[in-house]
């Protein structure tokens, strides 16, 4: 009889349940709304990045049935061979004119963006300033480009320029890297200091703005808006599928730029095309954005209604800055116990343990919506607060 060679994988798998940091994947079943239903319970959703309520938005549905009809389910091929559509296309230019730069390229999603970027634009004579708490498709990236590697500690942007500095006189091309709202604690980068750092160095400035897309900035224009960066920002990437409601991440840059990547970013080279559904739900959206700006000041409003009623609760909310909102528990078997006993009282948002976050940085991480009502998170807050208080979270 032949021997399972994963078995060890099961064994781990039997460990992690046995501490209580394994958690199941929930399934929803239906739409992703400010209240959903998954796994039979019907409870108020704190654990999607759908924002602005856009995947349900009539517009979005709309264009995404009328261009299946026209264009069909799917488009056949990658885009350096067949699978370019004019949907593409337009998606593109509408997005360049969002973000106020020459040129965009759409990739599958925001992990493909950041990571075939990175990969693309080093070689291992380069180096990488990057924050230690950027994205993971940022640290893939990095290793793939096999460029050197420097970790400043985070939102430290003394210490970026330091690095900048010692590397002054060694060669090749240097990135600064970081996230534009990191996405488990909710802050919001330093990029004003940054991108002097860069640009007294004659480094490359990027910025991964999927979490701040649709949030921050001229109807979520992003950070490079926020804080008014244009033209100083030499790559930036964001999300189709946080916001904006669909499927996807993006690159914005130089023409130049965009035209490299379309032929040397190797998730772009070697993944077929976005549906043309998908596509057209997307142009959609970036006119929802521009037509209903008061989706972002209810996100926004929502956010501090949450966030104040958390506090007041007594939870630590860390150094959010954002509708990323994570309450702090610390321990990993605690998060997810907290996590499940929420779920079960009608609110599902979601422990985060390591490897995601540091070990010892445990939480439960919440994001409201433009679509939540102030009846649901009065009643999601009355819920953490007595759960909370079971579990001796926040004290009686």
């Amino acid at each position: 009889m032949r021997l399972d060679p994963l078995a060890y994988l099961g064994e781990q798998l039997l460990d992690w349940k046995q501490a209580g940091t394994f958690q199941p994947l929930r399934v929803l079943e239906g739409p992703s709304a400010a209240e959903s239903r998954f796994d039979g319970h019907d409870v108020i959703n704190l654990a999607s990045n759908n924002y602005l309520g856009l995947t349900t938005h009539p517009k979005l549905i709309e264009a995404a049935i009328a261009a299946t009809r026209k264009y069909g389910a799917g488009s056949g091929a990658v885009r350096t061979i067949s699978g370019t559509m004019d949907l593409h296309m337009q998606l593109e230019r509408r997005i360049a004119q969002f973000k106020n730069v020459e040129a965009c390229v759409v990739f599958q999603s925001g992990f493909a963006a950041n990571a075939g970027t990175v990969a693309a634009v080093l070689t291992p004579d380069d180096h990488i300033i990057s924050d230690a708490l950027n994205h993971a498709s940022i640290i893939d990236g990095a290793r793939l480009s096999r460029a050197k590697i420097h970790v400043y500690p985070h939102r430290d942007h003394v210490a970026a320029g330091n690095i900048l500095s010692e590397l002054a006189g060694e060669p090749g091309r240097k990135l600064v890297i970081t996230d534009g709202v990191f996405s488990m604690d909710g802050d919001i980068g330093p990029l004003p200091e940054l991108v002097a750092h860069a640009e007294q160095f004659g480094a490359i400035m990027m910025v991964d703005d999927a979490h701040s897309s649709g949030v921050l900035g001229r109807n979520g224009r992003g950070t490079i808006d926020h804080f008014g960066l244009h033209g100083r920002v030499d790559i930036q990437v964001g999300t189709l599928s946080k916001a904006i409601g669909v499927l996807g991440g993006y690159v914005c840059g130089t023409k130049d730029l965009i035209e490299f990547l379309y032929a040397r970013a190797r998730p772009f080279l070697f993944s077929t095309s976005h549906p043309p559904a998908v596509a057209a739900a997307c142009l959609a959206a970036f006119d929802v954005l521009e037509e209903e700006p008061e989706r972002i000041e209810r996100l926004w409003e929502n956010t501090r209604y949450f966030k104040k009623g958390l506090r007041e609760a007594g939870f630590d909310t860390g150094l959010s800055e954002s509708p990323i909102t994570p309450v702090m528990v610390g321990d990993e078997a605690k998060a997810y116990q907290f996590s499940a006993a929420l779920f079960e009282a009608g609110v599902f948002a979601t422990g985060i343990a390591f490897p995601t976050v540091a070990k010892g940085k445990a939480r439960v991480r919440t994001i409201v919506s433009a679509t939540h009502t102030e009846a649901q998170l009065a009643r999601a807050l009355e819920v953490f607060a007595r759960v909370g208080k079971r579990l001796g979270i926040v004290g009686i």
